[in-house]
């Protein structure tokens, strides 16, 4: 395995790259989760199993794939955001507004966790290719077994795009890496292009074209 420190402490771990946005990464999609586990009416446990795995999976995926130490078994922190995540939909209960709030936060996480995935993979001396595909894992997986979970469609069954931003921003940012460009600028750059393609998707109702049933006619 390749030692992270070789490839620069910068990148070693994701958080040092966009900071404390990690951890709020991690708490908007646990309350995802636990949103999820609202709308089935279920206890505060089955809120915290659905908020933890929402939160952690995608990243849990990313290292077991790329043989780094799995991230929240090393920081308890991340658990903790899970646990405040859970307490927080609990308290505050379900409401229109506040669904509508998660789905803009949650296409802040796409864009960051698809950099932070990305970087992380990066970090590890993996191919430029698979660390897009690590971006997009860490920042859909989660949500994909949670749909499983809640018994709804899985994200990788809609139309609307999601798993397209996710991996928008883990394109750009190995593309401007290959150009030279330190992890911030990068970063910088690679986070907003998928948070504003999943926006478009909100506003406008973006989607990717359907299967027109094949080129060639009989």
């Amino acid at each position: 395995m390749v030692d992270p420190a070789a490839l620069g402490a910068e990148l070693a771990r994701p958080e040092a790259v966009l900071g404390a946005l990690d951890f709020a990464g991690v708490a908007v999609f646990a309350a995802t989760g636990a949103l999820a586990a609202a709308r089935e009416r279920h206890d505060l446990v089955t809120f915290a199993f659905f908020a933890a795995v929402t939160g952690v999976g995608g990243g849990t995926l990313r290292d077991l794939l790329i043989g780094a130490p799995v991230f929240w078994v090393e920081d308890w922190r991340y658990i903790a955001v899970c646990l405040a995540a859970t307490v927080a939909v609990w308290l505050l209960g379900v409401g229109t507004w506040r669904f509508r709030a998660l789905l803009w936060l949650d296409a802040v996480g796409l864009g960051a966790y698809g950099v932070l995935g990305a970087a992380k993979a990066e970090a590890f001396g993996v191919p430029p290719l698979i660390c897009i595909v690590m971006g997009a894992l860490t920042a859909c997986f989660g949500g994909i077994v949670r749909d499983l979970l809640a018994g709804q469609p899985s994200i990788l069954l809609r139309r609307e795009i999601t798993v397209s931003a996710a991996l928008l921003a883990a394109t750009a940012y190995v593309t401007a890496r290959a150009l030279g460009l330190d992890p911030w600028p990068a970063a910088l750059i690679a986070a907003p292009a998928g948070f504003l393609l999943r926006a478009g998707a909100l506003v406008w109702g973006w989607s990717l074209p359907a299967f027109p049933g094949g080129l060639v006619r009989r």
